[in-house]
């Protein structure tokens, strides 16, 4: 589930990233090449023709894709465009607390850890300290914007009690609210506002965008009528599809709509499809979503370590593995919680 340089070349560059769908029965050898776009200034760029863009994270905890997102806040054009950044990595039970932080106001990093930690992922996805460098990016950015203009962290994540998910249908209730809970709050906080939003989620959550009724995020916010930019974020290798794109340096963007990239079937990204008749239906990227952001290659992918010594803390591995249990998985989790602990110790 992206600079501009000359005004002639910046509309070109529009011109083949918003292009509009190609016709689906058309053979590949009528497909155009996709053509590399800067990617801070393509993503940048979109907000121009929408109030939403989904930047999607490519594998949870991947670092090439943290530093990209972090090098596209801090890019001197973000605030001037985007209002707020709606992340699946926290849960919306600390709006108040971010909102706080962002602010500059004086907040215990025990805090922080919360908004991370207790969220509906029963798994330690979002425990890795990286994801508060990006609550300190924004913060710091907000220091030097005036109060109507800083930007805002909106968790969309549905607030869960963990002392009352003791079970895992107790926990399906809550799990099946993690689409339609951030649209709510896309609806709400940005859309009724006014405002416009840049919203970090795995990839799953953009897919199936033209799904009727809508069921993943994006899906249901397209289908009350709000266009949503869509960028999967991935580190698999393309040059199959377009044999020039393994001399592109990395990060790169390009558009899917028409292209030969675009052709590219959902299993090279994600796997085996759902064997539902919407993805048969639907079986190439570009049926899902507008632009492809390539980190690397998948040899190079780096996942950020969880944080030691808290992982070996007793209270942490029991609460990590009561929920993680709680929701469905079995009790060999804690070996694994272990293994992935004891990477993270210094050597």
């Amino acid at each position: 589930m992206a600079t501009r340089r000359l005004a002639g070349a910046c509309l070109v560059a529009a011109t083949i990233l918003f292009a509009g769908h190609a016709n689906p029965g058309a053979q590949d050898t009528s497909r155009r090449p996709a053509v590399r776009l800067d990617p801070v200034s393509s993503i940048l760029d979109a907000f121009a023709s929408y109030s939403v863009v989904a930047l999607g994270e490519g594998a949870h905890g991947n670092e090439q894709g943290h530093a990209f997102r972090l090098a596209l806040i801090r890019n001197p054009r973000f605030a001037a465009i985007v209002n707020d950044i709606v992340i699946e990595s926290g849960s919306a039970r600390y709006q108040d607390v971010i909102d706080r932080y962002v602010r500059g106001e004086a907040v215990p990093e025990v805090a922080l850890r919360e908004i991370r930690e207790n969220t509906v992922t029963p798994t330690p996805a979002w425990d890795r300290p990286m994801y508060d460098e990006t609550f300190r990016a924004v913060r710091d950015v907000n220091r030097s914007l005036p109060p109507d203009r800083r930007l805002r962290i909106l968790l969309g994540d549905p607030p869960i009690d963990w002392e009352e998910v003791t079970t895992p249908g107790a926990y399906r209730t809550v799990l099946m609210k993690r689409g339609s809970h951030p649209a709510e709050v896309i609806q709400r906080e940005v859309l009724a506002k006014g405002r416009r939003a840049l919203v970090v989620y795995g990839d799953g959550h953009f897919q199936a965008r033209s799904e009727r009724p809508g069921r993943s995020l994006v899906g249901i916010l397209q289908t009350s009528g709000t266009k949503v930019f869509t960028v999967t974020s991935t580190f698999a290798d393309l040059s199959a599809f377009q044999k020039d794109v393994g001399g592109w340096s990395m990060p790169w963007l390009a558009s899917l709509k028409g292209t030969l990239l675009g052709a590219a079937s959902y299993e090279t990204f994600f796997g085996p499809p759902p064997p539902v008749d919407f993805f048969k239906a639907n079986p190439r990227i570009e049926d899902h979503f507008d632009a492809v952001l390539v980190l690397g290659s998948s040899q190079s992918l780096r996942l950020a370590p969880l944080p030691y010594p808290r992982c070996t803390e007793p209270a942490y591995v029991e609460m990590r593995v009561g929920r993680m249990v709680a929701s469905g998985m079995p009790p060999t989790v804690r070996d694994r919680l272990a293994a992935e602990c004891a990477a993270a110790a210094p050597r």
